[in-house]
């Protein structure tokens, strides 16, 4: 069994910054892929930020240059550093990580979410 939980969320004004963060643990064989998805109330959840096991990024375009996505592989943990916040950044956001359980096992898993509210 593999367990995702994320931490860091909360209300902070626009222009402030949250670090999120997502611990992975459990059965876990090798974490290729984690990221961040957001999904705010009456939406779909869209990806955010993502970043291979050898550290390649990608981000979705409205949060490049402000959004820092950083893994390290020997905690199993993925962080999301977010500046220069925007109400529109409200929402909840998950942690991702597809993973093998085994050398030949392959699976995605989710955490339970954090609420980031960007608000004065």
């Amino acid at each position: 069994q593999v367990q995702l939980v994320e931490s860091g969320g909360g209300l902070v004004q626009p222009g402030g910054s949250l670090r999120l963060s997502c611990a992975a643990s459990g059965s876990i064989f090798r974490i290729n892929v984690m990221g961040w998805y957001r999904q705010a109330p009456g939406k779909q959840r869209d990806l955010v930020a993502a970043i291979t096991r050898g550290y390649f990024t990608h981000y979705a375009d409205p949060v490049k240059g402000r959004f820092t996505i950083s893994r390290d592989n020997a905690k199993n943990t993925v962080y999301q550093q977010m500046n220069s916040l925007k109400p529109e950044n409200t929402a909840d956001y998950y942690c991702n990580a597809n993973l093998n359980t085994t050398a030949r096992t392959t699976t995605d898993h989710w955490g339970q979410g954090t609420q980031v509210t960007i608000a004065s």
